[in-house]
């Protein structure tokens, strides 16, 4: 068979992915510490969030990820993902792509994706890679069908010549090879793990903006972490008898999403400031100093959902020294070592703030409302507390 020949419906049935079990599960046996590959996961979870297109994403069955797509024309289409993220100074070349495990025939990265293509769905391929690639492979960073990797284009020919000399005959099930490989193979560079989850808050940040949803830097992380937990108990899943946890579907996914974000507002956020005043109340603080604490709250609120407002990073250093110079209060209050009723040690809390405003460099301003807002933003939330309760 050729590369460009296909079998028709009448002579084949390909399964859909969904149906197909995967050959192997090797993934989820030995996918202990690939916080990469899962931080790589949340992020294509929030282009689910984002992109009504993304239907569904696989995890660990026939790939690393699997991707869904149904753009309104069928057939849909199955984009099998490979995140390396376990070689961090490695500069990837053709050489990489070819190389068999022990000589055997399949074993290589390109012939393993190159067999993806097996299902009813269009199959498409992507490597995720902590490092760039050599030069002979820069055009498949270039996004489908950008006039760059043109397989008429020089490089583009001189790459698959290379490929064909090295895998010489190699045909997907459905009889494709290197030309249909190199034209719908995205190498994705996506840089070391820190990096990745810096992007995802962002992604996050700007995705709650679009939809008028906007939220405090922090309440973030909450929900990024409850997309991790989400991801690794699918990768950690077997397709049997667990097949449903493996495959996300988009409308499954924004009812968990809705469900998040219902407890994260009556966990963590009521605009009246409710808990933060009973929280005061309880330590004997009453009056204008209670209103005035949610007051301050709630302009934090608001300015940490400007964008404007300050920098990503500097408000996240700022949220950091509140968090740890409550927990260095409390633990001192809990350890006997600071012996104050509620008003003093709220007081203490606020010379603190105080402490930390005076401390910055002039030219970052006056940082003192959004310090103890923050602090009773915490406080809101049950992790600080001004009376002795809980100590």
């Amino acid at each position: 068979m050729s590369e460009n020949e296909l079998l028709t419906g009448d002579e084949e049935v390909w399964p859909s992915i969904d149906a197909a079990a995967p050959s192997e599960e090797g993934g989820p046996i030995a996918r202990k510490g690939f916080n990469y590959q899962d931080e790589i996961a949340v992020g294509f979870v929030l282009e689910m969030l984002a992109n009504p297109q993304l239907v569904k994403i696989h995890f660990e069955t026939h790939d690393d990820l699997v991707l869904v797509w149904d753009i309104g024309a069928p057939p849909r289409i199955a984009e099998f993902v490979q995140v390396k993220g376990s070689e961090a100074d490695k500069l990837w070349s053709i050489a990489d792509l070819c190389v068999r495990k022990k000589q055997a025939v399949g074993s290589s990265i390109f012939e393993k994706l190159l067999d993806r293509d097996q299902h009813d769905e269009t199959a498409l391929f992507r490597i995720v890679t902590l490092r760039p690639v050599v030069s002979p492979l820069r055009p498949l960073t270039y996004e489908r069908g950008h006039e760059a990797r043109a397989l008429s284009c020089e490089e583009m020919v001189a790459l698959q010549l290379d490929l064909d000399t090295r895998m010489p005959g190699v045909l997907s099930k459905r009889g494709h090879g290197t030309g249909y490989w190199l034209d719908n193979c995205l190498w994705d560079e996506r840089h070391d793990e820190a990096t990745v989850k810096e992007k995802n808050k962002v992604r996050l940040f700007e995705i709650m903006m679009a939809v008028g949803r906007p939220l405090l830097w922090e309440h973030l992380d909450l929900l990024l972490d409850e997309l991790r937990k989400l991801v690794k108990s699918a990768g950690d899943a077997k397709w049997k008898p667990d097949k449903e946890k493996k495959i996300l579907a988009r409308e499954a996914f924004l009812l968990i999403w809705d469900a998040c974000l219902a407890r994260l507002k009556e966990g963590t956020s009521q605009p009246s400031g409710g808990k933060l005043a009973e929280k005061m109340n309880d330590a004997a603080l009453t009056g204008t100093v209670v209103a005035m604490a949610i007051d301050m709250r709630l302009d934090y609120a608001r300015f940490v959902r400007t964008a404007r407002y300050m920098q990503p990073d500097e408000a996240e250093q700022l949220q950091g020294r509140v968090k740890s110079e409550a927990q260095t209060l409390s633990a001192k209050r809990a350890a006997g070592t600071l012996d104050l009723d509620g008003p003093a040690f709220h007081a203490l809390c606020v010379d603190r703030m105080d402490a930390i405003n005076n401390s910055l460099p002039p030219d970052q301003g006056d940082r003192s409302a959004f310090l103890k807002g923050c602090m009773y933003d915490i406080a809101d939330r049950c992790l600080l507390r001004f009376d002795r309760t809980g100590l």
